[in-house]
């Protein structure tokens, strides 16, 4: 899952970054309101972290462009100012959720995996596709109650077809929302790290449907 991360105060988005990555997410980081707005215009991204503080355009211009422009990903606004008519605002302007500064990283990361789950039409914090589970609290898999160690690329790339599950991703798409903007996203990797996931998980878990991607099955049996 690729986040985008529009935050002013470096040692904030350092460790929010860091908290991401080591959820198994890429993240790309911006620093004012116009990058923000524009790398959310023209990328594609799984959820965005939004401060409403942001120099040269803040944070709620931004949402409002985004919606304007039917960017739909799901917004988690980061603010410390405590007004709740601000809050009120950022939600009647698109926003998912709302979280005020300061606060604690796991009530971040919970509320994000939440925002992700529901955008992908899932609820329950443990995916599943027949006797694959995958729990996006612990970042866990297991295989038939069997737990199964995967890389963090591996790990990624699964839980971007398991949150969509029952969908064709084309290969440039799962590549897109794979890696951050400082990576080379080149599609005939994706069909590498699948080759990898098969080997450790089975050669039905993910489907190739040719010339269209991948799909895992909506199958909850």
């Amino acid at each position: 899952m690729r986040i985008l991360l529009a935050e002013d105060e470096p040692r904030i988005a350092a460790d929010i970054a860091t908290a991401l990555k080591a959820s198994g997410m890429a993240v790309d980081i911006v620093r004012d309101g116009e990058a923000a707005w524009f790398a959310g215009d023209v990328e594609n991204y799984d959820a965005a972290i939004l401060d409403l503080g942001l120099p040269k355009l803040d944070g709620l211009t931004v949402l409002k462009r985004w919606r304007a422009n039917e960017r739909r990903f799901p917004v988690i606004i980061l603010t410390a100012r405590g007004m709740w008519t601000e809050r009120v605002d950022g939600i009647n302007s698109g926003a998912d959720d709302y979280l005020p500064k300061p606060f604690e990283m796991e009530e971040l990361l919970a509320r994000l995996r939440a925002i992700l789950r529901r955008a992908a039409g899932q609820a329950a914090p443990v995916l599943r596709s027949g006797p694959l589970l995958l729990d996006t609290r612990q970042m866990r898999i297991s295989l038939r109650g069997i737990p199964v160690s995967l890389s963090p690329l591996e790990y990624r790339l699964l839980a971007f077809l398991m949150h969509h599950a029952g969908r064709v991703m084309a290969s440039t798409e799962v590549a897109e929302h794979l890696y951050d903007s400082g990576n080379d996203r080149d599609p005939n990797t994706i069909e590498v790290i699948v080759a990898r996931l098969r080997r450790k998980l089975g050669s039905d878990v993910i489907e190739t449907r040719r010339g269209f991607g991948y799909l895992i099955p909506d199958d909850p049996a």
